[in-house]
């Protein structure tokens, strides 16, 4: 069985690079540089490496975020993602890098064919979940929304309760 979340071609490999890092579980894939070389396909990464890789996916979730909620995305996010590079542009016209710049190029070219806009990342508060919005609508928000909506709309509730006029004596 497919993943229902996961993003076409090499989208895909965009998508599990933010996954690396779990909210919901509290897990981190990329604790050491050993972690960035196996999830980047390359070898030697440092300590300063990983750091800016980390900041690198934090960046790159901000602005699935600003892609699920239509809010503009953090200026110091896109700038953060940006500084990837260097990329270079092969004879087939594609814009390609390494590392971390390998990633930024996917999402020049996603944003370049229109797809990127339907990587998002479900706004539930422990969560965060990048996610390829599948709808012929472009409207999916949460990656499940019997779990991240449910929550989310539960938590609203309670909250417009709380709010409300106080109860009859």
């Amino acid at each position: 069985m497919t993943d229902p979340l996961a993003a076409p071609g090499d989208l895909e490999l965009v998508r599990q690079f933010v996954n690396t890092r779990d909210l919901e579980l509290g897990t981190e894939r990329l604790a050491t540089p050993k972690d960035l070389d196996a999830a980047l396909g390359v070898t030697g990464s440092t300590a300063a490496d990983l750091e800016r890789a980390i900041a690198f996916r934090e960046a790159l979730r901000a602005l699935l975020l600003a892609n699920t909620t239509g809010d503009l995305p953090p200026p110091r996010a896109a700038a953060t993602v940006a500084a990837a590079g260097p990329l270079r542009v092969d004879e087939d016209l594609r814009v390609a890098g390494d590392g971390l710049a390998s990633l930024l190029a996917i999402v020049v070219s996603a944003k370049a064919d229109g797809s990127w806009a339907r990587l998002k990342a479900c706004p539930g508060n422990d969560c965060e979940w990048a996610l390829y919005d599948h709808t012929r609508s472009r409207t999916r928000r949460w990656c499940a929304g019997a779990k991240c909506g449910a929550r989310t709309r539960s938590r609203a509730y309670r909250a417009r309760r709380a709010s409300g006029p106080p109860a009859a004596p």
